[in-house]
């Protein structure tokens, strides 16, 4: 939710997802959990609703579930703009930067250098820090601290590594156009030198974006660690434009090691469906995760938007949403390692209970049937279907009569399906109509979907989270309508219930 009130020229400000109130987002930036605070900074416009004089934008939360919005935290200037990076709470004060007794916050941001400047057409990375918990922050007087001479240089994350190699802060950026990782170690944030590169593998389809590098137990088990690399490229995803890949393996203090390359180097087109992605959608970008977030969990957050019609979607006086924070996990499945993801927050507790609605078991019959008392246009749907002899079963969100976003499932393919060709506004660019699909299969003979509906989107978590999809889409609010469905056969709903939120 967001601290911003709709408008009637604001149909599609969404009511869960973060929104910035009159100007343009993108790439969430410098996420970090400090002093009980959630920070959101992310890369801003703040002089329009479309991409340019990028800085950094400041939002807050106490629960991931409602935010503030706060001034500019980093802004452009005449020498540079303020692309994407990272966050650290420099708590033993290593940079320098402290007074006192205060540690400093330390943002580590791509300086992309404006024309005139000493370092015209570079990118490099620089550094500001905060004395006061993130709200205000003054650029370091040395910028740039890190600097290859490059063109393509950017969006560090920097983590502090503590391991047999040792303890200091490791910084993980791209080459951008030569789909290239690099990291490199620093022991005050200042001085960096390079510990080694990953890539190219797997997806090469577009540039490599704003990478992040943590370790995560396998089911659970701490004394079982990997490492995850994430890395967004666009365009180049599953269903074309902007996407999000991920590498597991370990990390040996100077060196990030795959154990799940598919195609070393750069890419099989035939291959693509074999690469582990974040999200199988068109709508999830550029994700990153917290620093520090509580009791280690590794929360991660997304630009909800594609570069391919990003400056197009037909939202004012904003533009851009941000994704729900989702909290991710490494499991175990079929003898490969997988992320899982699930929603952060109490979302449970935000829901109007007088509202709910919950369908017996019902078989479906090469049919469509609208639920009366299921409509709405802010929901959380929880489902499990049985698949009997379909073709293809499934849900139709923010309907108008059988006309809306279809949520589905083709068995026999083992697919799952996000149809917003009839979803609403899908003109304004000719790529957004589109049919996207997930790899998916029965688990224990059924399908279990839990997808959230705002006012401008579709997230779906299938199978506990083994596949995510994340979609815009821009239906009238009169398109309210909920029906399940089932085309040349029968299908099973299992279990039904709808939580109403709006």
């Amino acid at each position: 939710m967001t601290a911003a009130t709709a408008t009637t020229a604001d149909t599609f400000r969404p009511a869960l997802h973060y929104s910035a109130r009159n100007t343009w987002l993108n790439d969430p930036n410098g996420l970090i959990h400090h002093e009980g605070v959630y920070h959101l900074f992310y890369q801003s416009n703040p002089l329009g609703n479309v991409w340019g004089n990028m800085s950094w934008g400041h939002a807050t939360s106490t629960d991931l579930l409602t935010w503030i919005e706060h001034p500019v935290a980093i802004a452009c200037d005449d020498n540079e703009d303020i692309f994407s990076g990272s966050i650290v709470f420099d708590r033993h004060n290593t940079s320098g930067f402290g007074a006192g007794s205060v540690a400093p916050l330390v943002a580590i941001y791509t300086s992309a250098f404006k024309p005139g400047s000493a370092h015209e057409g570079i990118q490099a990375q620089s550094l500001a820090y905060s004395l006061d918990g993130g709200y205000t922050w003054t650029k370091h007087a040395a910028n740039p601290v890190l600097n290859r001479g490059s063109a393509e240089f950017r969006d560090p994350k920097v983590i502090r590594y503590d391991g047999d190699a040792g303890s200091y802060w490791v910084m993980v950026a791209v080459e951008a156009a030569d789909f290239q990782v690099v990291l490199y170690k620093s022991e005050d944030l200042k001085n960096w030198d390079l510990l080694s590169s990953f890539g190219p593998a797997n997806a090469t389809g577009g540039v490599w974006e704003c990478p992040d590098l943590f370790p995560l137990p396998v089911d659970g088990d701490p004394d079982n660690l990997k490492w995850v690399l994430t890395v967004n490229l666009n365009p180049g995803g599953p269903n074309n434009g902007s996407a999000g890949q991920y590498f597991v393996g370990d990390f040996d203090g100077k060196t990030f090691t795959s154990a799940t390359t598919v195609t070393q180097g750069l890419q099989d087109p035939a291959r693509l469906a074999e690469y582990q992605w974040l999200d199988w959608g068109r709508d999830y970008y550029a994700a990153v995760s917290f620093s520090d977030a509580p009791d280690n969990r590794r929360l991660m957050i997304a630009w909800m938007n594609n570069w391919e019609y990003a400056n197009q979607i037909p939202t004012s006086p904003w533009r851009s949403p941000m994704s729900l924070a989702r909290e991710i996990s490494l499991h175990t499945s079929d003898g490969n390692l997988r992320l899982m993801q699930q929603p952060a927050g109490d979302w449970a507790a935000q829901a109007d209970p007088a509202k709910s609605f919950s369908l017996p078991e019902t078989t479906i019959s090469s049919a469509t049937q609208l639920l009366d008392g299921a409509a709405g246009t802010v929901q959380r749907i929880d489902v499990t279907f049985t698949p009997g002899s379909a073709e293809e079963f499934g849900l139709i969100l923010r309907g108008d009569g059988l006309h809306g976003t279809r949520v589905s499932i083709r068995p026999a393919e083992g697919s799952l399906i996000v149809d917003r060709r009839e979803s609403g506004q899908t003109d304004f660019h000719e790529s957004f109509s589109s049919i996207d699909t997930a790899p998916i299969q029965a688990m224990e003979g059924s399908y279990q979907l839990t997808v959230y509906v705002d006012s401008c989107s579709v997230e779906v978590f299938a199978q506990g989270g083994q596949a995510t999809m994340t979609q815009l889409i821009f239906p009238a609010d009169t398109s309210t309508n909920f029906a399940v469905y089932a085309t040349g056969g029968t299908a099973t709903v299992n279990h039904l219930h709808i939580a109403q939120f709006a």
